[in-house]
């Protein structure tokens, strides 16, 4: 009986140890705007119901570059703290001895994935991250103001300078003293260099850095776009602007005291939220040119989830990865949050497009999008992304002309490249 007793009691042992090792304890770090975390909290919790796993959110500030500054820190400890990252479109080239290839992981279902997207995290073989959600800015404005005072969008930066300011004097004349004619991502973090790399390359001035590793930004064209954006700053933008990230703008814009803006995908959603002032009052379009002849240009962005190579619950973590990148939450994401999706399929959903139009419409611009140098620079991207936006910074800030900044930041760049990036 003792022994019955004592192989009885081993068994449910063995039981509570073999649930302890099924239900794993799961960390994803996630920096958030707009309605982000909301979703995410909300499919964790079906993984949870499903899985038996937990998962807890660790919060990032809004700044991707205050982000990868603590994920550097994370990695270089070999913390097994987070299992899950949520990495920038840019960083993989950067980080990716720190993750898992997860290729082999999801050969069933890459095939389903938008091609750029899957390319984008690729370093060599390696399959650095799971493509989430995509982006490519919009030139957001409002449709009620442009009816009201007789304008067409403006398909050009110098038209689009000239429409928003005659409408801000108009509407600051008929009593209404804080319209403003342009609001965007002036501050000094990886979002000017997005606004500002869509300047340039839209005036015909070239990439930061060329894809094959050469330096040419310290050009005319590029000049031009940046000293047309710097004569923004206390005109058609307030002087704040040069403090602005993505919901500083969003904020303006959306409480009604803006023309246009300059904006990521999931204002969208947010713009026309119930408790949105403007809701109705506003459309998108391409981001304008630099002149005739000229293409728009639109800055590759996009969110990936990578498996930390220190965590200790891999396995899970890669069906975490999986789980919210199927096709239900993409539906979702993009019907809620307007972001554009990572799996070709779901832009092709009727329900998405009758219930977010944005999300079809957006598909060629997410599709022709801009990509950061980050391939070309490699492990130097953050820093000659850091070199660029000073120089821009500095020019919108009155401290030197473009030309003058330029030429700095040509010297600066050829320095960090050395023999080759």
């Amino acid at each position: 009986m003792k022994r019955h007793l004592a192989f009885l009691t081993a068994l449910a042992g063995a039981t509570v140890l073999a649930g302890t090792a099924i239900a794993a304890e799961l960390n994803i770090v996630h920096g958030s705007i707009g309605r982000d975390q909301e979703i995410l909290r909300s499919q964790l919790d079906k993984f949870e119901a499903e899985t038996g796993h937990t998962v807890t959110i660790v919060s990032m500030p809004e700044s991707t570059t205050d982000q990868f500054a603590q994920y550097k820190l994370w990695l270089a400890a070999q913390s097994s703290d987070i299992d899950v990252y949520r990495l920038d479109v840019i960083w993989a080239p950067q980080i990716e001895t720190h993750f898992i290839d997860l290729k082999p992981h999801v050969e069933d279902i890459i095939g389903d994935y938008v091609q750029g997207a899957i390319e984008s995290q690729m370093v060599g073989d390696k399959l650095v991250a799971l493509p989430m959600f995509l982006g490519a800015p919009a030139l957001y404005y409002r449709s009620d103001l442009l009816e009201k005072h007789g304008r067409d969008v403006p398909t050009t930066w110098q038209e689009m300078t000239e429409t928003a300011k005659a409408i801000m004097e108009a509407e600051r004349a008929e009593g209404n003293d804080d319209m403003w004619g342009f609001v965007f991502q002036g501050a000094a973090y990886e979002g000017l260099t997005c606004n500002a790399q869509e300047w340039i390359a839209s005036f015909g001035g070239g990439r930061i850095v060329e894809n094959d590793g050469t330096i040419a930004i310290n050009n005319p064209k590029a000049a031009e776009a940046i000293n047309l954006a710097a004569s923004w700053v206390g005109d058609i933008a307030p002087d704040g602007v040069l403090n602005y990230k993505e919901e500083d703008a969003r904020g303006v814009f959306q409480s009604g005291n803006s023309v246009f803006m300059r904006n990521w995908n999931y204002a969208y959603a947010l713009g026309n939220g119930d408790d949105s002032p403007i809701k109705g009052k506003f459309g998108v379009s391409t981001l304008p040119t630099g002149g005739d002849g000229m293409e728009p240009a639109h800055t590759l962005g996009g969110w990936h989830l990578g498996v930390s190579k220190y965590s200790e619950n891999q396995e899970e973590a890669i069906e975490l990865v999986r789980f919210l990148n199927n096709y239900e939450n993409q539906k979702e994401r993009a019907i809620v949050t307007s972001r554009p999706p990572t799996l070709t399929a779901v832009y092709e959903d009727p329900e998405v497009a009758a219930e977010q139009e944005f999300i079809p419409l957006w598909k060629p611009v997410v599709d022709g999008a801009l990509p950061r140098p980050s391939a070309a620079t490699k492990r130097q991207y953050n820093e000659v992304s850091s070199e660029f936006w000073t120089a821009v910074h500095d020019t919108m800030s009155g401290k030197g002309t473009a030309e003058e900044n330029l030429a700095k930041l040509e010297a600066r760049l050829k320095r960090l490249k050395g023999a080759n990036w």
